[in-house]
């Protein structure tokens, strides 16, 4: 059995975020002691882990509630084919984004190399003015007016999961 702390460090989140699930009310402790500590089996470290999955899939939490207790295939499947699509929609909307940038910055050749990396997007957003608070406060505002499309948007920046999460974090 693990404490709170413990299932976080296990699953490399804080603590604050365990607690979250909880009161959301995807993830419940198996028990509670009589002080009041929360105690988590292993049912609920598997459990929190595909939570934490469907998280990097940028799935809402109503949805991730539906697909952790849900015990239908088929509803799972047509979540996951939904999210899919979504992400889809959401990469093409990137790309638009992307194409207007290159027509401001006068650069066609961007469009050529089919994908920005995350650091010659840096350099596009050094070569606008930001400085690195400016892109700090603008990943803020980006994650706070839309988490899933930001993690889509670091995702097609090629960035691995552990520098995302450290991003997202600001």
């Amino acid at each position: 059995m693990l404490t709170v702390t413990e299932l976080a460090r296990k699953c490399e989140i804080s603590r604050t975020a365990v607690l979250y699930y909880e009161r959301v009310g995807l993830l419940t402790p198996n028990c509670r002691s009589e002080n009041g500590y929360r105690w988590y089996s292993e049912r609920e470290v598997k459990k929190l882990k595909s939570i934490l999955a469907y998280r990097s899939f940028g799935m809402s939490v109503a949805d991730i509630a539906t697909l952790v207790s849900s015990e239908s295939d088929q509803e799972q499947a047509a979540l996951l084919k939904s999210q899919f699509h979504t992400l889809a929609r959401e990469i093409q909307t990137l790309k638009r984004q992307q194409q207007a940038i290159v027509v401001m910055l006068q650069e066609p050749g961007l469009l050529e190399e089919k994908v920005v990396t995350k650091s010659r997007w840096v350099e596009i957003m050094i070569s606008l003015g930001f400085s690195d608070k400016d892109m700090i406060e603008w990943h803020r505002n980006f994650e706070r007016m839309k988490p899933e499309q930001h993690q889509a948007f670091l995702e097609s920046l090629g960035i691995p999961p552990h520098e995302i999460k450290k991003i997202r974090s600001f």
